[in-house]
């Protein structure tokens, strides 16, 4: 990077031009010469100068007139000029600082003063020009819709923009208002998900795997979401660290909505729009061949299939208005959670599968909806299926009480053994556990980080782990029991 400052000379006289740039030689400057006003303007356009020595008395165009319209130029209003004149009267010192002149030096002039004079300019100069950038960046901060905090090396809060101070509920404006930590005081305020990326803050996520703080859904309000970002910083900046808070709420909650969509589309559509267009395909094409019985009994089949169809659009759209969340007192009883599995692993044709400790666990209620419930099992028993070697895996459901009160339920497999960026990547959205993205295995990939995130905007939190007795893996899902 380039520090040098320039300097735009201007006079008409070759030996004053020559004179001024001997003297500022040493400073280690950028001279730039212009011998009349006009080139000087042109000059000045071009380079945009860090000061102005201008003369005044110069043929055509005079100083004071180049002084006039450098200062009509936007890029050129703050700009410091000089004026170097033979001219010592008041009249002329007036007309200059009219025109828009900063300082004046006087012909013959001092090697010293001027030097000086040149060099305190151009140093006040730079302080304006940063202390109007560091504003501009303050007001850019304190407006933003991104939280943003400076830690101390011991990750004690030294400031906090409006935004983060509104996301972490934080006093007053002043840093001695906070003295609190960030990582106790975001852990008073919200879950830290995935719990593995969190592990070792301030370093780097592992594998670049996304950090966030989650406030769970109520029943009045919907799962608020930040994305933690901890900023790299140039060496020899003094602030220890930089933390950015940005609200992904809207992005989490619409990807949730889609992958819902998606579901609810693939099990509810698929049968009634099925069986509509086989017997529309029969009536096209035999139906000149048909009795007319035969055409009624196909007409009536495809008109079922079409007023199912419909209900089930409607029935889509509805339940794409409700929230997640069941109405209080109500939720997903655990008793039923044999039935759906079963219900899950026979649509699926999983041939084996086995469960443990669900009578443990079946007075309870969780914080979730049959629907949402299924959709849980079904992704996470269809990945059992489509990543087992030979597509016939032996699935191992288990549910228990925690000491906490929580409800916990494991589900294993005996299929691939992940590997340790798999298994740290399984959660984020679109990640496919396939060594190259061929497509050869079905899905996008957002199975898994939606169940994630259903979990977390209710309270709860899972993992995923390998098995130790033998191939396969684990997936842990812990639930909050349902209030009321």
């Amino acid at each position: 990077m380039n520090n040098q400052s320039t300097i735009l000379i201007v006079d008409d006289q070759v030996v004053m031009r020559d004179t001024i740039a001997l003297l500022l030689a040493k400073e280690n400057y950028h001279l730039v010469f212009a011998e009349d006003g006009r080139k000087a303007l042109v000059l000045a356009e071009k380079v945009t100068p860090d000061i102005v020595l201008l003369d005044i008395m110069m043929p055509g165009m005079d100083g004071f007139e180049v002084c006039r319209r450098l200062r009509a130029d936007p890029k050129m209003a703050t700009v410091p000029i000089i004026m170097v004149t033979a001219l010592n009267d008041r009249h002329s010192w007036v007309t200059g600082i009219e025109a828009g002149a900063d300082e004046f030096v006087f012909k013959p002039f001092d090697t010293v003063e001027l030097r000086t004079r040149v060099r305190n300019i151009i140093q006040l100069n730079r302080y304006r020009r940063l202390l109007a950038e560091r504003m501009k960046a303050d007001w850019v901060i304190e407006n933003t819709d991104d939280g943003y905090l400076m830690l101390d090396a011991a990750g004690q809060i030294q400031y906090a923009n409006p935004q983060a101070r509104l996301f972490l509920d934080l006093p007053g404006r002043e840093p001695e208002h906070i003295k609190q930590s960030f990582l106790g005081l975001v852990q008073r305020r919200y879950h830290l998900e995935p719990r593995d990326a969190w592990e070792g803050w301030p370093d780097s996520a592992e594998d670049h795997a996304p950090r966030y703080l989650v406030r769970p859904e109520t029943s009045t309000a919907h799962a608020f979401w930040l994305l933690v970002e901890h900023l790299k910083l140039p060496a020899g900046v003094d602030t220890a660290q930089i933390v950015r808070l940005r609200d992904v709420s809207e992005k989490m909650n619409l990807q949730q909505e889609v992958w819902r969509f998606n579901y609810m589309i693939f099990h509810k559509l698929r049968t009634p729009l099925t069986v509509m267009l086989s017997s529309l395909e029969l009536l096209a094409r035999h139906g000149e061949k048909m009795s007319p019985d035969k055409l009624q009994e196909l007409s009536q089949r495809a008109l079922s299939g079409g007023e199912r169809l419909r209900n089930e659009v409607d029935d889509i759209l509805q339940f794409m208005r409700r929230p997640t969340l069941p109405e209080p007192g109500q939720g997903f009883l655990m008793t039923e959670l044999g039935e759906l599995v079963e219900e899950t692993r026979q649509e699926l044709q999983i041939r084996t599968l086995q469960m443990a400790g669900l009578d443990n666990i079946s007075a309870v209620r969780v914080p979730l909806s049959r629907r949402s419930m299924r959709m849980i099992v079904w992704e996470i028993l269809e990945n059992s299926l489509k990543f087992h070697p030979q597509k016939l895996p032996t699935v191992q459901v288990f549910a228990s009480r925690l000491k906490s009160g929580e409800v916990g339920i494991w589900i294993g497999d005996d299929g691939q053994t992940l590997s340790p960026e798999h298994l740290a990547q399984v959660w984020l959205p679109y990640f496919q556990g396939e060594k190259t993205f061929t497509g050869e295995i079905k899905g996008m990939g957002v199975g898994l980080p939606m169940v994630a995130s259903l979990l977390w905007r209710v309270g709860g939190r899972c993992r995923i782990y390998n098995r130790q007795d033998a191939p396969g893996v684990v997936v842990e899902l812990i639930l909050p029991v349902a209030a009321g």
